[in-house]
């Protein structure tokens, strides 16, 4: 053979040593790939199976997730991956299946044992979304050396991340998400705190750390230890509580970083400098919540390789950097509820303008925004397919540009003043638009009666906008949709057929305030709805079986008539709202099975006849009771005594029983069996007898409405338990979901109307009614001293006592009340000085002291010398000072001795004593001096005498002085 020339030897060479290089990687692929129970199974090591095994027997299960560990060939488990060269299991995926679908029952629960260990050649760990709670991360966790995948994310364990996991020396994946992200109950859901993150510093494999809602408040300096990790792209610290934020890396390792997520933490810092501006390479960067402050940073328009930024809800102002024209990658930016205080067409001019624009998302509601949208299209929103200008001051009209984004998939320009015409010219290129977003602005949609629109939205909501007078036909084609917002839109017409069968895949449906006519069909029960509000309408008719899917419906202020259903359909219904309506007859034992229902108002009806107590009557039922927290019943003829049903309503905040026909007694198991109630209103009822001391008893109760009744006795001294009426209270916290369901329970907004009689006249309270701290016991037949215990009630805003015998002299501390805003003491029989202190009440702008038997001075100063004294002290007749005419004496008359218990015959007799005396008194002298001679000589010798002596000095005085 010839000679092979060396240049072709060492190209032979080169191919030997890359077909050996391949080979080898191939093997080691062919190691690490895992066997599925698909494929070929590999057999099973028997001390790996009996670990599995036990870890298995630690575990609940409740769902049978892992009923095929059974047998010996354990890699063919659910979650159990093998290596298919040597057979060890190098893979465990037992993931829950809650983060996703939020099914709490397809998890694991239990705890995890240290069998485990025995997988000592364990690669990845996947044990996300399950229900570890009240358990540690086990220690352990730091020995599977060869690990290079671990996931723990929101499997509710609690306690302090072990630091041992910083021997995982090999990991390139670690979630440690906590799960207080999944949890409603923060005493249950504590989450996992870490004080000290030194450990990550040994991680020097990691790509991928997530540590979302970790309570990091303690951990100082833990960015120069994630900046050791110079292999990490994505970090991940939401809402980790933490507090500082450096301005910046002496020497920054974070070169490969690609996402970064701090949105939700504390930092309260300028937003510029900051170290994260430094990394151009950033392609995701979130910091949304953070408390940051200042200007919008120049330095955005050196993160050229940025793809998503989201600024929103921090505090930033002024309009954004010129230089954010530079950012060619960026798809989605976010600046929602900022202070950009700026014109919407500079806004415009300041986005990206590059040749090829990838701007697809741009959400910049609640920024402030001014001025008119431009009248031509601006070139970054060319691709925009998501576009929120909501909740901005934003004025003018639509453009007709807006038609011309044909990727265009969701559109938002609500609560703005924007007004004008939206026509098809607006429309109908608009053939991918998923979300129609107009509510509270002026625009008009004026279209051909005919007009088929090219989209089928999901979301229309078009609150306040201008739709009628004529049902709108355009919807009759949104047959796709699941939330549907037509209320306000002036619609005077009957409700079409076809608008059930369009509205009958809708979850949420509000059509209120309009002046919609026809009734509900019978066909509605069969809708999909969960949420549903016909309020202020005509609709007639008797009320239908309601989808059984439905949680909320309001009917109220409509002309419904008919008795109540016995079967209302919607098993799981929490808010029922019937007030205003014609609905007549008793009320069902049906609403017994509504155990879901929390707020029930079925005020201003024809509703008769007495409250039975239904649970007895649904012996089919097995319960321990109604979940009821407001129960309006007001403005109806209903009688009986006081519901005895009500026992089974333990958590009851809010009653109102008033304007009905109930009389008897109040029972004493008020204070036991609803101890939670807040607001009691029994106003314009038949109740007699006393106040029973349980009542008093309810520590909450704020609000309490007893007038124009029949009860009797006195205010109970104990009355100071109720501390509604002393303590500051958390409205926020405690009532955020009892008169307005929106967010805890209702997506449209619900407020309770209540009126209350307060500064002499009833007034209108919606949802404001929780700020409401009330005492009325007007129109009864109280008796008794006003105690000085009820200077005591700090809180109270509104007190009346008027139209009772209430006797005695004022509270002297009074003036204590400092919050009472209107006080009414009329028509009773006080009676001694008004206090002094009563000056004191700052916040006064009512009061009324008349037809009492008050005396002496009227107070003066603050509040007091701008109250219109016409009204106020009239009939107590011996009142005097400023503001009356009456003037009190400079000097006091001197009192006669009294005796309480002397009679009118007493006084007589001793007018007639003393006349009788005096007269006596001059007849003897009288006939002293007829009878005796000399005794009259001697009077008159004396006035002689006298009468000279005077008239010789009476002359020398005037002579003197003349």
């Amino acid at each position: 053979m010839g000679k092979v020339p060396m240049d072709t030897l060492q190209l032979v060479c080169i191919q030997i040593a890359i077909a050996l290089l391949l080979f080898t990687q191939a093997k080691s692929i062919t190691e690490e790939r895992s066997s599925h129970p698909n494929d070929t199974i590999t057999s099973c090591i028997a001390g790996e199976r009996s670990s599995l095994l036990t870890f298995r027997a630690g575990l609940s299960d409740p769902a049978n997730l892992l009923s095929s560990w059974k047998g010996a060939e354990c890699c063919g488990w659910k979650g159990i991956y093998c290596s298919n060269r040597t057979g060890h299991v190098v893979r465990l995926d037992l993931q829950g299946i809650h983060c996703a679908s939020g099914d709490g029952t397809q998890v694991l629960a239990g705890n995890i044992s240290s069998s485990l260990l025995g997988l000592q050649h364990l690669r990845y760990l996947d044990l996300s979304c399950n229900k570890f709670d009240k358990i540690q991360i086990p220690e352990f966790m730091g020995s599977f050396h060869k690990l290079r995948y671990l996931n723990l994310a929101t499997s509710l364990f609690i306690g302090r991340i072990p630091p041992q996991l910083g021997n995982l020396s090999n990991l390139r994946y670690l979630n440690l998400r906590s799960s207080t992200d999944w949890c409603f109950d923060d005493s249950f859901c504590t989450g996992t705190y870490s004080t000290d993150v030194t450990w990550l510093s040994r991680l020097t494999s990691l790509e991928h750390l997530d540590m979302s809602s970790v309570n990091l408040s303690t951990t100082i300096h833990w960015l120069p230890v994630v900046n050791m990790l110079h292999t990490l792209k994505v970090l991940r610290l939401p809402r980790c509580q933490l507090r500082s934020c450096p301005d910046s890396l002496p020497l920054s390792n974070l070169t490969t970083l690609e996402i970064l997520d701090l949105w939700g933490n504390d930092f309260h810092k300028l937003s510029t400098p900051n170290w994260f501006w430094d990394l151009t390479g950033l392609k995701y960067l979130d910091i949304r919540r953070s408390s940051f402050y200042g200007p919008f940073p120049e330095e955005i328009g050196n993160m050229s390789s940025i793809v998503e930024l989201r600024l929103s809800h921090n505090n930033l102002v002024g309009m954004i950097p010129s230089s954010m024209k530079n950012l060619c990658n960026l798809k989605r930016l976010s600046t929602s509820k900022n202070n950009i205080n700026g014109s919407i067409t500079e806004l415009f001019h300041r986005l990206p303008s590059c040749p090829r624009n990838k701007l697809q998302y741009l959400m910049l509601w609640g920024s402030n925004l001014t001025g008119s949208l431009p009248a031509t299209l601006a070139e970054p929103l060319s691709n925009v397919n998501f576009l929120d200008l909501g909740d901005n001051k934003l004025t003018g009209h639509v453009p007709v540009w807006l038609g011309e984004l044909t990727e265009l998939t969701v559109l938002d320009v609500s609560y703005n003043n924007l007004d004008g015409v939206i026509n098809e010219k607006h429309l109908s290129r608009l053939d991918k638009l998923l979300a129609l977003t107009l509510s509270d602005t002026s625009i008009a949609i004026i279209v051909s009666p005919t007009w088929v629109p090219p989209f089928s939205l999901g979301i229309i909501h078009l609150q306040s906008c201008q739709l009628g007078p004529e049902f709108p036909t355009w919807l009759r084609w949104q047959t796709q949709a699941w939330s549907l917002d037509i209320s306000n839109t002036s619609i005077n017409d009957m409700i079409p057929d076809w608008f059930w069968i369009t509205a009958s895949s809708v979850d949420y449906l509000n059509i209120q305030n309009n002046q919609i006519t026809g009734v509900l069909p019978s066909t509605i029960e069969f809708m999909r709805a969960k949420e549903m509000d016909f309020s202020s309408n005509q609709l007639g008719g008797p009320i239908p079986k309601l989808p059984i899917n439905l949680t909320r419906i309001d009917l109220s202020h409509n002309n419904l008539v008919g008795p109540l259903p016995l079967d209302f359909g919607a098993s799981g219904l929490a808010g029922l709202f019937l007030s205003n309506n014609m609905i007549s007859g008793a009320i069902p034992s049906s609403l017994c099975k509504l155990q879901s229902l929390l707020l029930l108002d079925l005020s201003r009806n024809n509703l008769n006849g007495p409250i039975t107590d239904c649970l007895v009557n649904e012996s089919s039922i097995n319960m321990t009771g109604l979940s009821i927290i407001n129960l309006s019943l007001r403005n109806n003829n209903l009688s009986g005594g006081f519901p005895s049903l009500l026992q089974k309503c333990p958590q009851l905040i809010s009653l109102d029983l008033g304007h009905n026909k109930f009389s008897g007694t109040l029972p004493t198991w008020i204070g036991e069996k609803l101890s939670s109630l807040s607001f009691l209103r029994l106003r314009s009822n038949m109740f007699y007898g006393h106040i029973p001391v349980e009542l008093v008893k309810l520590v909450n109760l704020q609000y309490l409405d007893l007038a124009y009744n029949n009860i009797s006795g006195s205010i109970p001294r104990s009355i100071v338990n109720c501390k509604g009426l002393t303590q500051t209270r958390d409205y926020a916290g405690d009532f955020e979901y009892l008169f307005t369901s929106q967010g805890s329970y209702g997506y449209f907004p619900y407020s309770e109307n209540s009126t209350v009689l307060t500064k002499g006249q009833e007034r209108l309270y919606t949802g404001e009614i929780i700020y409401m701290v009330n005492l009325d016991l007007s129109c009864n037949s109280f008796t008794g001293e006003i105690p000085a215990e009820i200077s005591a009630l700090v809180e109270l805003k509104s007190l009346n006592l008027s139209w009772n015998s209430f006797r005695g002299k004022l509270p002297e501390n009074i003036g204590a009340l400092t919050q009472v805003e209107s006080l009414d003491l009329s028509h009773n029989d006080l009676s001694g000085e008004i206090p002094s202190s009563l000056s004191a009440l700052t916040s006064l702008s009512h009061l009324n002291l008349s037809y009492n038997n008050l005396s002496g001075k009227i107070p003066t100063g603050n509040q007091l010398q701008t109250l219109d004294p016409t009204s106020i002290y009239i009939g107590n007749p011996d009142l005097c000072g400023p503001p009356l005419t009456r003037k009190c004496s400079s000097q006091p008359e001197p009192i006669p001795e009294h005796h309480e218990d002397a009679s009118e015959d007493d006084v007589v007799s001793f007018f007639l004593g003393t006349g009788f005396g005096y007269v006596m008194g001059v007849w003897v002298v009288y006939c002293t001096f007829l009878f005796k001679r000399k005794w009259r000589a001697s009077w008159y010798l004396m006035y002689d005498r006298a009468y000279v002596q005077v008239a010789v000095i009476w002359a020398s005085l005037r002579g003197k002085i003349g």
